[in-house]
């Protein structure tokens, strides 16, 4: 990363896909369904749902849990899902959290095969240059290990179906 674009403290964009050997209802029933995300959360994470109403996912959905990214600290995070349109895609957006932003978008796409999942995150952490340090040296590489584990938990998930 050049030192220009560590100065400038921009927000941070990761993007990840991989296709699902599944139908597009399927494959909206489990990605939409928070109950789903710890399996496919690493377990050394130890994420929990603490608060949620147990619906189908809808704009304004609240759903708060804990999470232990690192040395077992638990940190609390609250997100909204602030848009949906079924079987395309859903977005949910931290109100309180370790992040200062946090974008988290989720498409769906019928594809010969399966379906097309796309995410696409856009985040901020506090603390201008140090957070930027941290980013670099920690929480995008944490990052892109959650996104990995659970690429290859969806795989094992899907692959038989």
């Amino acid at each position: 990363m050049k030192l220009f674009q560590l100065l400038k403290m921009e927000v941070n964009t990761l993007k990840y896909s991989q296709i699902l050997p599944i139908s597009l209802d399927r494959a909206w029933n489990f990605l939409s369904s928070p109950k789903n995300l710890k399996l496919i959360t690493p377990k050394s994470m130890n994420f929990n749902i603490t608060d949620w109403d147990n619906r189908d996912s809808y704009p304004g959905q609240i759903i708060q849990y804990t999470v232990e990214p690192i040395f077992g600290i638990k940190l609390k995070w609250v997100t909204e899902i602030t848009h949906l349109e079924k079987n395309k895609y859903f977005v949910d957006e931290q109100r309180f959290g370790p992040y200062s932003f946090w974008h988290h978008k989720h498409f769906l796409k019928e594809v010969e095969g399966g379906v097309l999942m796309e995410d696409i995150i856009h985040y901020k952490l506090p603390y201008g240059f140090f957070g930027e340090l941290i980013n670099i040296f920690f929480v995008r590489k944490k990052l892109k290990e959650i996104f990995s584990y659970r690429k290859n938990e969806l795989i094992k998930i899907f692959q038989n179906t």
